[in-house]
């Protein structure tokens, strides 16, 4: 894959049946969509990479560490390794493209 779009990735995640779908994976970093269902809840453990995540649908909030932050679509946040954090407030489906640096090793 080299060039797709944030509704056929969004399309993918879908489909595979998973609340985080990987699409690219290299040494030094990969990339995947997540999705949060209204209803649901964020329930990740600060992981061993850094990350940038960016909001493609929704708005809510994302507390990281000790701060609170406004988030809607286009947003973009980075969150260093091993810090807490976590995607609240969101009435809609909560749809976000994650880039894992180095790449992802699984939870915490």
């Amino acid at each position: 894959m080299n060039v797709t779009t944030l509704n056929s990735l969004v399309s993918d995640a879908h489909a595979a049946g998973n609340n985080f779908h990987e699409f690219l994976r290299r040494d030094a970093m990969s990339a995947g969509m997540y999705l949060l269902s209204a209803d649901g809840e964020d329930d990740q453990v600060p992981h061993r990479e850094d990350e940038i995540y960016v909001i493609h649908r929704s708005s809510g909030k994302i507390r990281i560490a000790d701060e609170t932050f406004d988030i809607q679509p286009g947003s973009v946040i980075f969150v260093a390794a091993n810090v807490e954090h976590r995607f609240t407030d969101f009435e809609e489906d909560l749809e976000i493209l994650v880039i894992f640096a180095p790449a992802y090793t699984g939870r915490g």
